[in-house]
């Protein structure tokens, strides 16, 4: 009987080992298969950057299908050549001096015709000074002596004036040229070098004067129907931080902060006071604000659902890929058609299509049971990506498909992608900021730039308005 005893309790002991092992095991098959899936994903299907595809680089793919049109100009489109000018600023004429034939002199004879040749070229480049005089008169009456008075931007008896100064920021902070080879150009250009001191003092000169514009612009986007939000890392001083947009067709507004979420864009004090539609990706942060619409964008679902279908096989992803792209299509054609709205049977039809797709995926995506005995951890458990973009999918559907119902609203988050690509420009060319005075610089200056660029406005005129104090402001910033 002991004996018996015996054998059932080691039973239950192997049993209880066999369990842990088993937990073990499906532990570190699912570790295995993060480590293996976080190496599959690149930037084509994912939302990685093309800079961390790293290990292999897979030739390009676009989402777009192809226009089966031949590249550069098309048949019928109007040609630009470079076509003579009728006034040129300069005229050299070369003279004919003797007959080719009997030798004869000609130089006295004037000519029967003329045949033009144009060259077009950059002026010598110089730095041009100009100094202003002001008359001193002693009144031969009273004796009193009267000046006159120089220009309010005349406030030194040696200066730098506002073009070159445009020009150092529009180096700076458009073109991305750091201090040390500005210092090189304005040499080599113009045999006039300046000082990195003197042009970091530009650019600091430039953000000061361009306070009520970007406070404008920011105006402006928070009164907006629709405005494009996103974030990216920065560094500054070694160390990582975020810079943030806000932005519409017409115009940008940057920031910078130590954060990514809610605190950083409460202190950016754009997404708090919306109340018009915010797209965005799916960081949680935006939904925060319960004062705005959202929709969110369909690029990032795209290159995650291309994931799934790639890496985890399941076929319900690819359907809600074609799915989404068909849905876009149609609303592409009815807005080129001039009208506002699918019919109510095409948002009917789509509405039911995705649904059926979304309990398809969940269908295939059901959580497994742990094994009997398996020890309880803190937190939510975690889930595959599949099961997380499904979730998501299902949970936000009207932000997802808000391009559907709303044709203001974009199937993407494009505008605030492009608007946010420089930063990585920027960080290619120069590392990282110095200062966080040097980044809240740029931030403002790039963002004026955007604005007055998406506007149409020449970016040196714009700049060299702002230091003479007249910086380019939107009439109409609210519709932008």
């Amino acid at each position: 009987m002991a004996e018996t005893d015996d054998l059932r309790r080691e039973n239950e002991a192997l049993k209880q080992k066999i369990a842990s092992l088993e937990v073990e095991n499906a532990e570190l098959k699912e570790r295995l298969r993060a480590v293996e899936a976080r190496l599959k994903m690149t930037s084509r299907n994912s939302s990685k950057p093309p800079s961390s595809d790293w290990m292999h680089r897979p030739a390009p793919k676009s989402l777009r299908e192809p226009s089966g049109r031949a590249t550069g100009g098309q048949a019928g489109h109007p040609g630009q050549t470079l076509e003579m000018v009728f006034r040129p600023d300069r005229v050299v004429r070369h003279p004919v001096d003797m007959c080719g034939g009997c030798g004869r002199r000609l130089g006295a004879q004037r000519p029967d015709g003329l045949e033009r040749r144009q060259v077009f070229d950059v002026p010598p480049q110089k730095v041009e000074v100009t100094e202003h005089q002001v008359e001193i008169k002693v009144c031969g009456s009273c004796g009193e002596e009267s000046r006159g008075e120089f220009p309010p931007e005349v406030q030194q008896p040696t200066q730098y004036g506002s073009r070159l100064k445009a020009l150092s920021t529009y180096l700076a902070n458009y073109q991305h040229i750091p201090y040390e080879r500005q210092e090189e150009f304005f040499r080599d250009l113009y045999g006039h070098p300046i000082s990195q001191g003197t042009l970091v003092r530009f650019n600091q000169d430039c953000y000061g004067k361009l306070a009520g514009a970007e406070e404008a612009i920011q105006e402006g986007i928070v009164r907006s129907e629709v405005t494009h939000h996103d974030e990216t890392a920065q560094y500054i001083n070694g160390k990582r931080e975020w810079l943030h947009v806000s932005s519409t067709a017409r115009l940008t507004a940057y920031d910078t902060h130590a954060k990514r979420g809610t605190e950083a864009m409460d202190d950016a004090g754009i997404l708090p006071r919306l109340s018009g539609r915010a797209v965005h990706d799916h960081l949680m942060s935006y939904f925060q604000y319960d004062n705005c619409e959202h929709a969110l964008c369909n690029a990032h679902h795209l290159r995650e659902l291309r994931y799934i279908q790639e890496e985890y096989a399941q076929p319900w992803a690819g359907r809600m890929k074609r799915l989404l792209v068909r849905i876009k299509k149609a609303v592409d054609r009815r807005r080129s058609a001039g009208e506002e709205a699918l019919s109510v049977k095409q948002l009917h039809r789509f509405e039911a299509r995705y649904d059926d797709i979304v309990q398809e995926g969940l269908g295939a995506n059901r959580a497994v049971p742990l094994p009997k005995g398996t020890p309880k951890k803190r937190g939510r458990p975690k889930q595959s990506k599949a099961k997380n973009l499904l979730d998501r999918l299902d949970k936000r559907r009207q932000e997802t498909l808000a391009f559907m119902r709303d044709f203001r609203v974009p199937f993407d988050n494009n505008q605030a992608e492009r608007d946010i690509r420089m930063m990585k420009v920027k960080q290619k060319v120069s590392g990282c900021f110095r200062s966080h005075a040097g980044a809240r610089a740029f931030c403002r200056i790039r963002g004026y730039i955007s604005t007055a660029r998406k506007n149409a406005i020449p970016i040196l005129q714009a700049l060299q308005n702002a230091f003479e104090g007249n910086p380019f402001i939107p009439v109409d910033a609210g519709y932008g």
